[in-house]
């Protein structure tokens, strides 16, 4: 990795801020920029598991509640497979072309697909393909989710000073994920009392869907006003005057192909940190929906406030963690999450799943769901300082991407080992010690990265 280190020009000094010259106005614009960006996303996604239990026997009926639930969490799952190739494709143009212009359409394009799935036919009414148009529809959302992480995860970052960086990557990470599944509270609770009951399952499942198309519109007045990365406007102003090092040629033909090359390596040891951070976030936050309704049944408007209670906490705990990370450095800050939730969330998925009593759910809900979102508030910024400029976007989509899609596909199995609902917190545990030992390892094999922008 020598040869890539001489490479530094593509990416800025921390010494030498990139941000010199930005004015306030445009750091907070790309701030909220990916903070919206990245929270009306998981929005959009987050719709499909607070209808789940819905949509398992709208679109894959079975006698066995738990099958039906596992084909929709695989559903979820598809979705997260294909998002790598989405980062490859809106990856690659955000470096080649800037961060803004791949932001934008990638994210109206999340949009109007979350809208589509409102207008699907079902099962009862054209058969078997219902359910092969749902997963060509999970697959096209997919592709743009994997376009919207590699430009979001990116210019946000690059447009604040170097000691903000670790907290600007729980503000997005985990802060854009807690507000995302806080609006996704909000509409659930407005739609199941529109929709009542039996209600729901007719026609307010399908609202939930269509409410995606309003993320599409906040996206175009977000990203109206928004300005380009400065650190991209500093690689391209390099590119026009001739300052490019060696490495720059093979950048500019393939930015995907040197990530599997060159950066091969890098590549693979990322993955250990990200799907641990993935796995724990889907595992905890994107599973707790279907923990409250099928675990501890309890009814949609106490599962609403419940879930938007962890969802303010979820917002809070990534960005605490990503400004540690800014402290102490992202190693130690791996490490101390990797050691507190190999213990605390497998205990705390046993409580909830044995709570009965509301205050003791919620609890149990919360905790649980705030140190599931802390795993991964410094990933973002951790894959930023893997990469240089010229192939940040892409470097950082896919391996966010990658190490998510198989953390997003841990619910599903924890779906199918578990033969009944009840089993499924005991399920859960196992789960969350794998995978956090895996975690920790990473973080053991990781070199410290603060500073490397």
């Amino acid at each position: 990795m020598s040869n890539l280190s001489s490479s530094s020009n593509l990416a800025s000094n921390p010494n030498s801020s990139p941000t010199t010259g930005v004015s306030n106005s445009q750091m907070i614009k790309a701030s909220i920029a990916s903070v919206l960006g990245w929270s009306l996303d998981l929005f959009d996604l987050f719709i499909l598991l607070y209808v789940a239990p819905v949509v398992g026997q709208v679109f894959f009926p079975s006698h066995v509640p738990v099958l039906s639930l596992a084909a929709v969490y695989a559903s979820f799952a598809v979705t997260l497979i294909v998002r790598p190739l989405g980062s490859a494709i809106f990856g690659a143009y955000a470096d080649k072309h800037g961060r803004k212009g791949a932001m934008t359409v990638a994210f109206i394009g999340v949009g109007l697909a979350s809208a589509s799935f409102g207008l699907l036919p079902t099962v009862d009414q054209i058969g078997i393909a219902a359910s092969i148009i749902f997963l060509v529809l999970r697959i096209v959302q997919g592709v743009f989710v994997g376009g919207v992480v590699a430009s979001t995860h990116t210019i946000g970052t690059e447009s604040v000073p170097a000691k903000w960086r670790g907290t600007m990557s729980g503000l997005i990470g985990g802060g854009g994920a807690g507000l995302g599944a806080l609006f996704a509270s909000i509409v659930y609770l407005i739609v199941t009392q529109l929709f009542p009951g039996e209600a729901f399952n007719g026609w307010g499942w399908r609202v939930m869907f269509f409410s995606g198309i309003l993320s599409s519109v906040m996206g175009i007045f977000v990203f109206k006003s928004l300005e380009e990365s400065p650190l991209w406007k500093q690689l391209k102003k390099e590119k026009e005057n001739k300052k490019t090092v060696q490495i720059q040629p093979e950048l500019e033909k393939s930015p995907v192909k040197i990530i599997f090359t060159k950066y091969r390596s890098v590549f693979f040891v990322n993955l250990m940190i990200v799907f641990g951070g993935g796995a724990g976030y889907y595992l905890t936050s994107g599973y707790l929906p279907t923990l409250l309704k099928m675990v501890n049944k309890i009814n949609p408007t106490t599962a609403s406030f419940i879930l938007m209670g962890a969802s303010v906490v979820a917002i809070i705990t990534p960005i605490a963690l990503g400004y540690l990370s800014d402290q102490i450095g992202r190693k130690k800050t791996f490490l101390i999450i990797g050691v507190i939730n190999v213990i605390a969330l497998p205990v705390l998925g046993l409580g909830l799943g044995h709570a009965t009593s509301i205050s003791a759910i919620a609890f149990y809900a919360i905790v649980f769901s705030g140190l599931g979102n802390a795993g991964y508030a410094p990933v973002m910024i951790f894959l930023n300082e893997r990469f240089p400029t010229a192939i940040r976007s892409t470097g950082t989509g896919i391996s966010w991407n990658t190490g998510f899609a198989l953390g997003g596909i841990m619910p599903t199995f924890v779906s199918l080992v578990s033969s009944v609902t009840g089993g499924i917190p005991v399920a859960l545990a196992c789960f969350l010690v794998g995978i956090y030992l895996i975690f920790i390892i990473g973080s053991i094999i990781i070199p410290e990265t603060k500073g490397n922008f």
